[in-house]
């Protein structure tokens, strides 16, 4: 049986260097999405969200990225969930998104803010049925007696919105939009001697440098 100490991997199917990057990172970030699409990696908008309580406590989740307009991150959830209660207290948080068969990782921190319900809604109304009514249903991170409430609430649902196409959003529901002040781009290398290139927003212009690995 192989120990967890033994487990490494060299890194060699590509090299990132700051003459070859975009002048915007979100252009970069667009551009290696897209590799990632051709790739056919695994839910490429799968990412890491971090978000810290009022006490300093971090919290992570996978969520998924819904959208990149005007330089921002978007995605969707219900606010009263622990994520969102944390990001409208405090709402610095950080985004990473990992592509393993590409070896590279991007890492995004910046500041959330909700999305106008209108555009929320709209985006709720795309959404399979069953999505919209799970979102109905679910009191999201609260503590529940079993799974048979949250099936009972589904069937309520089901019942409540019978015959209509539409259904509205729950008001406790809806989308927030990252603004990035900073993004790393990672690309593994031979013998951990990794590139990394880091963008830092300062004085309305974004500054591009290299990191030691």
């Amino acid at each position: 049986m192989t120990s967890i100490s033994e487990i490494r991997k060299e890194y060699t199917k590509a090299s990132l260097d700051v003459k070859g990057v975009a002048q915007n990172p979100v252009e970069q970030f667009n551009a290696w999405f897209n590799e990632a699409l051709k790739a056919e990696v695994p839910e490429p908008n799968a990412m890491t969200l971090s978000t810290v309580d009022g006490h300093g406590k971090p919290s992570a989740r996978i969520v998924l990225l819904k959208g990149v307009e005007r330089d921002r991150f978007l995605f969707y959830t219900n606010h009263q969930s622990q994520k969102g209660k944390e990001l409208d207290a405090n709402p610095a948080c950080a985004l990473t998104f990992f592509w393993p068969e590409l070896e590279r990782q991007v890492r995004v921190s910046g500041l959330a803010g909700r999305i106008d319900a209108k555009i929320a809604e709209a985006y709720f109304q795309s959404r399979p049925r069953g999505s919209q009514i799970g979102a109905w249903a679910s009191p999201q991170s609260s503590v529940i007696k079993n799974r048979e409430l949250l099936e009972d609430r589904v069937t309520e649902i089901e019942k409540r919105f019978e015959g209509k196409d539409v259904l509205p959003k729950p008001h406790q529901w809806g989308g927030y939009e990252i603004v990035p002040f900073e993004i790393e781009f990672w690309q593994g290398r031979a013998s951990r001697l990794h590139d990394r290139i880091v963008y830092y927003f300062k004085e309305g212009k974004w500054l591009i440098h290299r990191l030691a690995p």
